[in-house]
């Protein structure tokens, strides 16, 4: 099972307004992240904070219109595809939101791990232009990396990520392997992600993209 994280709980003070219900393309940006990691995860978790539950209601009004709309059709064939019985997605709540981001990767993280995953991506609501693509071609690089392991032992403890790369720029969605995910969810003393993983990861891997969306955060309104 790969699960993944999407990452929700900021108060958008410089979006003017809910980021997780901004639309784009006639959905919300919470929506095109959902949608995106259902292309290669079997789950997701949603970490909401501010406004946790205006967010959700509307989200959740949101896919019943999707539903009614026959627009998640094809979502939910390519679920079935992958083994599993249909398209999950779950709403935890980080209460320590303010403190920041890196505070909802970890809280995010915990809550994933429990289901005892293969494999996690991580990904923040405000990369809504992010391709299904990108996130398959993650997917598939870690699985193989993950082969690679000679045991399953070495499996367990093998703390790898693995970050897409565009135009030599660094971005997002980050997929994990989940022996990294346990350290980072608990590296209390680490600044933000990206810390986590310089400190934690025995191996980081790039995968360069020709996808702009995974540079490109949404954090104003014309971004």
């Amino acid at each position: 099972m790969i699960v993944g994280v999407l990452l929700a709980a900021g108060a958008s003070t410089r979006m003017g307004a809910p980021k997780s219900l901004v639309r784009q393309g006639g959905e919300s940006f919470l929506a095109h992240g959902i949608r995106h990691l259902w292309t290669a995860c079997n789950l997701v978790v949603v970490v909401l904070g501010s406004n946790a539950s205006s967010i959700r209601k509307g989200v959740e009004e949101e896919f019943e219109r999707l539903v009614r709309t026959g627009r998640l059709h094809r979502d939910l064939q390519h679920a079935h595809r992958q083994g599993a019985a249909g398209l999950e997605v779950r709403f935890v709540m980080n209460g320590d939101w303010k403190s920041g981001m890196f505070s909802s990767v970890r809280f995010g993280l915990k809550q994933a791990l429990r289901l005892n995953p293969e494999g996690l991506v991580l990904l923040p609501v405000d990369h809504p232009a992010v391709k299904p693509t990108t996130v398959v071609d993650l997917v598939a690089v870690l699985r193989l990396a993950l082969k690679a392991c000679k045991s399953s032992a070495e499996r367990k403890g093998f703390s790898y990520a693995l970050v897409p790369r565009f135009r030599r720029h660094r971005g997002h969605p980050v997929a994990v392997s989940p022996a990294l995910a346990r350290m980072v969810a608990g590296d209390a003393g680490a600044q933000n992600l990206s810390d986590a993983v310089r400190r934690n990861a025995r191996l980081l891997g790039f995968l360069d993209v020709t996808d702009p969306g995974v540079v490109r955060n949404r954090n104003r309104p014309g971004d």
